[in-house]
C-alpha cells in the first residue's frame, strides 16, 4: 500500500513538472520569437558592413599612391580583421537563428503531429543542451562528446517534440552515468559519449533512421537492463529521478514512431541506446 502511495505521489510530481514544461514551452516560443528580430538586424548589418569594407578597400586602392607603405599595410590588415570578425558574427548569428527556428517549429507543432525535420540538427542541439544543463549545475563536469551526424541528410517526417524529448532523456542519463563513474574512479577515467545519426533510404521515398547514443559510464547489470523501460523504475537516488524518463522514451520510439529502441549495456563498460525509426523522406 505504501509503495502504491509513493507511486501516486511520484506521478503527481511528474504531472506537475509536465504542466510547468508546457508553460515553459509557450514562454520559450515567445522569447525565441522576440530574440529572432534583433538577431536578424545583427546578421543584416554585418552583411552591410562587409559590403562597406569592400567599398572602403576600393577607395584605398585608388589612393594607394598617396599613402605611406606602412599605413597602407596597416589599413589592409585592419580591413581583413574586420571582415573576418563580421563573418564570425554572421556565422554565429545564423546558427542562433537556426536554433530559434527549431524551437518555434516544435512549439507550433500539434501534439503527435509529424513534421519535416532536420533530425541531425535536432539531435545535435539537444545533445549539447543536455551537456550544458549538466554543466550549469556542476562547473567541474566535463566530457568528450563525439558526433557522427551527416550534414547533407534530408529532412524526414517525425514528431520533433517527441524525438527531442527522447534524445534529451537518453543523453541526460548518459551524462549522469559518466559523471557518476568519474566520481568513483577519478582522473584515470575519461568520460566519453558518442552520438551517431544515419539514414538508410529504401528507394521508395522512405528509409530507416538510426540514432545511437553510447556512453562509457557505469553500465547496467542484466537485471537492471530488463527493468529500465518500466514505469517508476530508477537507479538514481531519491529526488533525482522519477523513473518515467525511459518508459516515456520507449513509448515515443515504439508506439509514436513504430520503431525499435535497443539497449546494450555492461557494468563498468557503458551503455548504448539505439533508436531505429521507419521514416518518410521529404524531397
Amino acid at each position: 500500500m505504501e509503495s502504491l502511495k509513493n507511486q501516486v505521489e511520484d506521478l503527481q510530481q511528474q504531472l506537475q513538472k509536465q504542466d510547468k514544461m508546457a508553460s515553459l514551452g509557450l514562454l520559450s516560443a515567445g522569447i525565441a520569437h522576440e530574440i529572432q528580430n534583433p538577431l536578424n538586424f545583427v546578421i543584416n548589418f554585418s552583411k552591410m558592413s562587409v559590403k562597406l569594407l569592400d567599398d572602403l578597400k576600393d577607395i584605398l586602392d585608388d589612393c594607394a599612391d598617396k599613402l605611406d607603405a606602412d599605413d597602407a599595410a596597416d589599413l589592409e590588415d585592419i580591413s581583413a580583421d574586420l571582415k573576418e570578425n563580421l563573418s564570425k558574427i554572421q556565422e554565429h548569428g545564423e546558427r542562433a537563428i537556426s536554433i530559434i527556428r527549431g524551437i518555434l517549429q516544435q512549439s507550433r507543432g500539434k501534439s503527435g503531429e509529424m513534421l519535416p525535420t532536420d533530425v541531425g540538427q535536432l539531435v545535435h542541439e539537444y545533445v549539447w543542451l543536455s551537456y550544458h544543463a549538466m554543466r550549469a549545475n556542476d562547473k567541474s563536469f566535463n566530457i568528450t562528446i563525439r558526433e557522427e551526424i551527416p550534414g547533407d541528410m534530408p529532412k524526414v517526417m517525425v514528431i520533433p517534440q517527441d524525438i527531442s524529448r527522447a534524445v534529451l532523456n537518453v543523453m541526460n542519463n548518459a551524462c549522469y552515468t559518466v559523471k557518476e563513474r568519474a566520481g568513483q574512479e577519478g582522473e584515470d577515467y575519461k568520460p566519453e559519449i558518442d552520438v551517431k545519426v544515419s539514414l538508410d533510404p529504401d528507394g521508395n521515398g522512405g528509409g530507416e533512421l538510426r540514432i545511437v547514443i553510447q556512453d562509457n559510464g557505469m553500465g547496467m547489470t542484466p537485471e537492471v537492463r530488463e527493468k529500465i523501460f518500466e514505469n517508476f523504475f530508477t537507479t538514481k537516488p531519491a529526488g533525482q529521478g522519477t523513473g518515467l524518463g525511459m518508459s516515456i522514451t520507449y513509448e515515443i520510439i515504439t508506439k509514436n514512431h513504430n520503431g525499435q529502441l535497443l539497449v546494450e549495456s555492461e557494468p563498468k563498460v557503458g551503455s548504448t541506446f539505439t533508436f531505429i525509426i521507419p521514416v518518410k523522406i521529404v524531397k
